[in-house]
């Protein structure tokens, strides 16, 4: 399981990606990297014009100016709410996947040779410069003559030892930048292939999600049907939250989805400028207003969510989509965060692509797909979904803590079997209840190969999760792991995790690889209890030990 956090500074935004492989994490990265860099651009570009305008509004004759410039701004805003499904139906939403393929070129330009210094010509004795000046008294006089013949000598000497120090010095120069270009054509290359590899498992990437997504597995339907909400446009402020689960043998969907707050609304109307007082007066819209818009945006939102999943669904995978719709507001009455189902509503897609939503009143056409909701969105009065994520099953039975009881002397591989399952589904529900989730045990005569089952509400890994849990003594084989993976399937669950004492064989690694399992070794689930605060031990000659002591003691009759 590969797991990489990234940071927007800026934005002060942090997120955890998790994925089966490097490159889909990276994959996950650069898809959220990008929309915070094009959050923050739009960001920047906001403040840079709204900067722009203060700096003008200092001018007394440009304050009516900008007074309706921001009463432009606030009247497209407050129009953009109505427009949310109209807007929403105008776009194709199936993915491009070539599109989600890095094309980019490596940017780095090739390093150019280097154009060789050029070596002076070299002196010669012949050179007029080195021939000596006689007058006639030099050449009557021979001493006179000698000495000034000497005199050019020594000045060609001297000319072609500072001639030999230039050459050596460019020559060295030549080939200390010769040297340097190699080494600049290899680190050039060596980045260039990089960025190549790193592509080519980008596209890699995106290749297995097509791949996944076409073959209706459900890790790929659901990883799929992300991306297109993930990638829908909606004002600022709008939660993006969400979690699915398929049901694959009647090809249903129900999609949990988190619904902006009152609060997410534009209030601004409009502003203006009193000059007499020389000060700015807001408008804001009426409380009238703003419920039965409150009304309209959420009956907007789920038919254009229900519309993406029915447009985008390439692969012919959903026959009916239940969408929950849920809002995180304050209870007045105790000061205390609630989180309710205020609307709900399951819709065939054989109805749903009949209906003209181009020319619908959103909530008409939410009672008339015998959707269920309050008779005013603004009240947040609960209701009973028509259809939940499965968080209950009769296999599920009462467990009871053992992680307490734990400490450095407790052999885990030695543990009562029923012990050791209680203890898996407590660490992991320790470890799932960071994002909210929960974990649940099932009978052991009937758990159709089930152990535990999580159930994780986070948006890219959430979902139905089979826990396995093998207290084994010799490698786990194959033949569980596929047994896992049949499980996984057959529960409509969106990974499966397999914990032992032990470790697992070349086999078993083999046919994970690629699947949407994770292994987790005996050394791993000590990691993991210490992660969360306890200790223990893994001995498994000592557990084959009692175990072979336990086997040899006679039974009563």
């Amino acid at each position: 399981m590969w797991r990489k956090t990234i940071y927007h500074r800026e934005l002060k935004a942090s997120r955890v990606l998790r994925g089966e492989t490097q490159a889909e994490v990276e994959f996950k990265a650069r898809l959220q990297l990008e929309a915070w860099s094009q959050k923050w651009e739009k960001i920047q570009q906001a403040d840079a014009k709204r900067r722009e305008s203060e700096k003008a509004a200092l001018l007394s004759f440009e304050q009516k100016e900008l007074a309706a410039q921001r009463t432009r701004e606030a009247q497209e805003k407050i129009a953009a709410l109505n427009s949310i499904l109209k807007d929403g139906i105008e776009i194709d939403h199936a993915l491009d996947w070539d599109s989600l393929k890095d094309q980019s070129s490596f940017s780095a330009p090739v390093p150019t040779w280097p154009v060789p210094e050029p070596i002076p010509r070299q002196p010669l004795p012949g050179d007029p410069a080195f021939e000596p000046m006689l007058s006639l008294l030099d050449r009557l006089m021979p001493s006179r003559r000698n000495r000034k013949t000497a005199d050019a000598v020594e000045k060609f000497k001297a000319e072609e030892r500072r001639w030999t120090s230039i050459k050596n010095e460019i020559e060295r120069s030549n080939e200390t930048a010769t040297q340097r270009y190699g080494s600049e054509v290899k680190r050039w290359q060596e980045q260039k292939e990089a960025f190549d590899q790193t592509q080519r498992q980008q596209h890699a990437a995106v290749q297995a999600y097509r791949t996944a997504y076409e073959g209706k597995e459900i890790r790929g339907l659901t990883e799929y049907w992300d991306l297109v909400l993930s990638r829908s446009e909606y004002p600022d402020g709008f939660p993006r939250s969400f979690c699915f689960d398929y049901l694959s043998e009647s090809k249903v969907l129900i999609l949990e989805y988190h619904l902006p707050d009152i609060s997410c609304l534009p209030t601004l109307k409009e502003l203006k400028y009193i000059a007499t007082r020389e000060q700015f007066q807001e408008v804001r819209v009426s409380d009238a207003w703003l419920n039965r818009t409150y009304d309209d945006v959420l009956y907007q939102i789920t038919l254009r969510t229900i519309y993406e999943l029915f447009q985008s669904d390439s692969v012919d995978a959903l026959t009916a989509v239940v969408f929950n719709g849920w809002v995180n507001s304050i209870d007045k009455s105790t000061g205390q965060e609630v989180n309710a189902c205020i609307l709900s509503v399951q819709v065939a897609k054989q109805e749903f692509t009949q209906i003209n939503l181009a020319n619908v009143e959103p909530k008409s056409c939410f009672k008339k797909l015998k959707g269920v909701s309050g008779s005013k969105l603004i009240s947040l009065n609960p209701v009973r979904p028509i259809l939940q994520l499965n968080k209950e099953d009769k296999r599920f039975v009462p467990s009871y803590e053992v992680v307490a009881e734990l400490d450095g002397s407790v052999n885990l591989a030695a543990m009562d079997w029923l012990d050791f399952e209680n203890l898996i589904r407590e660490i992991f529900e320790k470890e799932f209840s960071q994002n909210g989730g929960e974990v649940k045990i099932t009978q052991a005569s009937r758990d159709g190969g089930v152990d535990a089952i999580a159930f994780d509400p986070d948006p890219i890994r959430g979902g139905k999760i089979v826990i396995q849990a093998k207290r084994y003594t010799n490698p786990v084989g194959v033949s569980a792991v596929r047994d896992l993976f049949g499980t996984v399937h057959n529960e409509g669950a969106t990974k499966g995790i397999l914990v032992t004492t032990s470790d697992y064989g070349p086999d078993a690694y083999e046919f994970a690889k690629g699947k949407p399992l994770t292994l987790l070794s005996g050394s791993e689930l000590l990691y993991l209890l210490q992660k969360h605060g306890h200790r223990a031990r893994i001995n498994l000659a000592e557990a084959k030990r009692l175990f072979a002591e336990q086997e040899q003691v006679p039974r009563k009759p």
